[in-house]
């Protein structure tokens, strides 16, 4: 059930509408009431105490109709409502060409995962992923068959995720974030190694291949625990595994590890 308001005629036209069928629902209903009660004979005689009665049972039947549905109809338009608010935060929350969570939607679901960590004194590890030289691709290949390379790695991102327990999301452009509670250095950094060789892929569309892989900066801090703090390392660790020629696992933790880098 839509309606549309756009105007504020069209808002006068709608509470006309809705006035009018009150008021003859009311007529309509209240007069059948009455007939069955006190007949149609205009010149017949009837107790008053029998007429207010039978008015009270009508206007109180009539009302409880109409207040019947028009809740019905206000429950409709709020359900409607919800679900397009449902709809337009997980739009606003996704990135639409590749179904992965967008920034936006990994800042709060990363926020909210965190907070539950610091809670449970869990250890919490950051990932940033970034496909190496997709500058190139794009202009050697064109934007469509580069989109085709983010859609196809984001798959294997989202299966792998999925399969590790770790959340994971479109950061922008050709760069992805995920994020792990739990796990231990050893373990994350064996699932950071594996991440980048599942995605060292060739990926061919339309007669054009390129060599996919990515870079992985990694960081798993033992004292800061706020998600500014924690990305920035991860993408502190991700410039340094670029640097060093691409393809690599690279885990910063701390600024010393920065520095000695």
């Amino acid at each position: 059930m839509t309606i549309q308001l756009f105007t504020r005629r069209d808002a006068l036209r709608h509470t006309a509408r809705r006035i009018g069928i009150a008021v003859s629902v009311t007529v309509v209903v209240g007069w059948l009431l009455c007939a069955m009660q006190l007949g149609t004979d205009p010149d017949a005689t009837v107790r008053v105490g029998f007429v207010t009665v039978s008015v009270i049972v009508s206007g109180a039947i009539v009302a409880a109709l109409l207040t019947g549905a028009l809740t019905y109809r206000s429950a409709l338009m709020m359900q409607e409502l919800t679900l397009t608010r449902a709809e337009l935060q997980q739009i606003s929350c996704t990135d639409q060409l590749t179904g992965l969570l967008n920034r936006r939607g990994f800042d709060e679901a990363a926020a909210s995962a965190i907070a539950k960590a610091r809670d449970a004194n869990l250890p919490v590890v950051a990932l940033m992923c970034d496909i190496d030289h997709f500058k190139s691709i794009n202009d050697e290949f064109g934007h469509e068959f580069g989109d085709k390379v983010l859609v196809q790695l984001s798959n294997v991102l989202r299966s792998f995720a999925d399969d590790n327990g770790l959340l994971i999301a479109r950061h922008g452009g050709e760069e992805f974030a995920a994020l792990a509670i739990g796990a231990d250095n050893e373990k994350i950094l064996k699932c950071a190694e594996a991440l980048r060789k599942i995605c060292s892929r060739k990926i061919s569309s339309d007669g054009s291949s390129a060599e996919v892989t990515i870079s992985v900066g990694l960081t798993s801090p033992r004292r800061e625990t706020d998600l500014p703090t924690i990305m920035r390392f991860a993408d502190q660790a991700l410039y340094l595994a670029k640097r060093r020629g691409r393809n690599l696992v690279v885990q910063v933790d701390t600024l010393a590890d920065l520095i000695a880098a």
